[in-house]
């Protein structure tokens, strides 16, 4: 027994200390497993990248510097390509097409510093001027332009169309901000004019001005769209101000229009063939807009809503209670809102893919009975590569009267 003892109380004197050994000595590394060594070597790659385009930046900024500032023309734009196809409430296709959305050429640079220009055509149906303008900057808080451009109106009309989130603008920014106005008047979104711009009360980052709170846009335009001169004595006044309250990708906006317009197309068909018995509407008056929105845009995120009023002049030609013609003015009211939702996931081995599911809802009407339209959108945003977008989208139509409506539309586009 003692003997026994004596063994167990040597085993535990000589257990302690290798014990005691096996607490000290250093464990092995635990191995980075082969994945997350690979992100690494991504992550790192990129950053090299980042850096590399940064520092070329710097040499071109310092190239344009010693030259005063003059930058050679710069050749870029667009080609979107479009099926669209129309069905029925009960499914069945009434039309579908395919067509040249938007072929889009631009040429823009710096004159000497501060003076930069851009110049961009449209050839998808004839030859036609988009943007032709001038802007001097003075400095960050004042910049002044001048020429043909988009109207400061909105915060979804400023987004490059080949960006957004669907396949085109929503019903209320293509009828209250110039495109497809119900005034009759105006295409594309842009007018001829004078703006100011400016970016004030900068936040400071890792590598400078991070962003700025407070952004304006302030102008005056002729009313008539694009490639078109003023046939009226007034300009049009529209401003834009967009904060961002205490962060970068937070932005609410506050859009205003004011002005006259004249359809002159109506005028002269009055002239020559008189009014007609009964009510005959056509635009001419007033041209009021206000516009609020929010949107949260961090590069994968994006929620964006605003909601559109719009006051537009409206004359009643017919026959009084005598059968003789008169023509009264009205105030036709419209309203539009929106809310589009979507998240960039991240694909392929350097993450450089995107795939955006997104979802859509609007509504659109005039104060004119029956008028209201629900849009439903559903569809997939993809960028295979930098310079290259796929769209699919379905739409469910809503309307009061003449049945509901599907939609079905691809849009391919490649920017250069």
């Amino acid at each position: 027994m003692k003997r026994k003892f004596r063994i167990v109380v040597g085993m535990l004197l000589l257990a302690i200390p290798l014990c005691m050994n096996a607490q000290v000595q250093p464990g092995k590394p635990k191995q980075e497993p082969k994945k997350d060594k690979v992100e690494q070597a991504e992550r790192d790659k990129l950053a090299k990248e980042k850096e590399r385009e940064k520092e070329r930046e710097i040499k071109e900024r310092e190239k344009r510097e010693a030259k005063g500032g003059f930058e050679m023309p710069k050749l870029s734009g667009f080609v979107q390509g479009m099926y669209i196809a129309n069905l029925n409430q009960e499914g069945t296709l009434t039309d579908n097409t395919l067509r040249m959305r938007r072929v889009r050429l631009s040429v823009e640079g710096t004159l000497f510093k501060g003076l930069t220009y851009k110049i961009q055509g449209d050839f998808s149906r004839s030859p036609m001027l988009v943007d032709a303008f001038v802007k001097y900057k003075v400095c960050d808080a004042f910049s002044i332009q001048l020429g043909q451009f988009k109207t400061p109106f909105s915060i979804e009309s400023p987004i490059n169309p080949v960006n957004l989130e669907i396949f085109d603008y929503g019903e209320s920014i293509q009828k209250l901000v110039g495109y497809s106005d119900v005034c009759g008047v105006g295409s594309l979104g842009r007018d001829l004019g004078i703006m100011a711009t400016g970016n004030l009360f900068p936040i400071k980052g890792e590598e400078g001005i991070d962003y700025h709170v407070l952004n304006y846009s302030l102008g005056l335009f002729n009313g008539n769209g694009a490639n078109a001169l003023d046939n009226n004595n007034r300009k049009d006044f529209v401003g834009r101000l967009e904060v961002h309250p205490g962060l970068k990708h937070l932005t609410l906006s506050g859009s205003y229009y004011t002005g006259l317009y004249r359809n002159t197309t109506v005028e002269n068909q009055i002239a020559a063939e008189g009014i007609a018995p009964g009510n005959t509407a056509f635009n001419n008056g007033v041209r009021n807009r206000w516009a609020a929105g929010i949107q949260y845009n961090d590069g994968k995120l994006v929620l964006r809503g605003e909601y559109i009023s719009g006051q537009t002049g409206c004359k009643i030609g017919g026959l009084d209670e005598h059968e003789n013609p008169i023509i009264l003015d009205i105030i036709q009211s419209s309203k539009g809102y929106y809310a589009v939702a979507g998240y960039n996931f991240l694909l392929g081995k350097d993450k450089s893919q995107k795939l955006m599911p997104v979802l859509r809802y609007e509504h659109f009407a005039n104060d004119i009975p029956n008028t209201g339209t629900n849009w439903y959108t559903a569809g997939i945003n993809y960028w295979p590569i930098k310079s290259l977008n796929f769209k699919l989208d379905y739409s469910f139509v809503q309307k009061p009267i003449g049945g509901n409506t599907h939609r079905i539309v691809g849009i391919l586009s490649y920017k250069f």
